[in-house]
């Protein structure tokens, strides 16, 4: 797997038949470890272990229900009352981040209404923080602190 602009942690991988599969410890099984859910795996674990976010208070793969149509969110963190707060959308390393993937983002918070959304692909991140007194967002310079948030 490509190298990322994220710290190192200790991977677990394993393999099924032909497929490789790496450990979600947010889900607590091992998954198919695609380009995408590389670049998940470091930034759920840079969230949690280099920049204090409570792991019992992340979930990968979350489900949206719009009318009939389904979306998933790929990382969501909530408040301690399991209200939503910040919603991450992940792209494997060799995809550029576009507008279609804030584009995408932003209809996942037309129904959360978050505080802070961010993307990644592994080699870059961005992060902003919503105001919908404004109906703004600013971009902030780095992937904020639990504690700053």
């Amino acid at each position: 797997m490509n190298q990322l602009n994220l710290p190192p942690y200790a991977v677990k991988i394993t393999s099924k038949g032909d497929k490789q599969l790496i450990f979600d410890f947010l889900r607590r099984k091992y998954v198919a470890l695609t380009p995408e859910e590389w670049v998940r795996q470091h930034f759920v674990h840079f969230l949690v272990e280099h920049k204090g976010y409570p792991k019992g208070l992340l979930a990968n793969e979350v489900e949206l229900k719009i009318g009939e149509k389904r979306l998933r969110c790929d990382t969501l963190l909530y408040t301690s009352e399991t209200q939503p707060r910040m919603i991450v959308e992940y792209k494997a390393p060799d995809i550029a981040l576009q507008q279609k993937t804030f584009d995408q983002i932003s209809a996942y918070n037309l129904l959360l209404k978050v505080d802070y959304l961010m993307v990644s692909n592994g080699l870059q991140h961005y992060a902003c923080k919503m105001d919908y007194t404004t109906r703004s967002y600013t971009f902030l310079e780095d992937i904020p602190n639990y504690e700053n948030l």
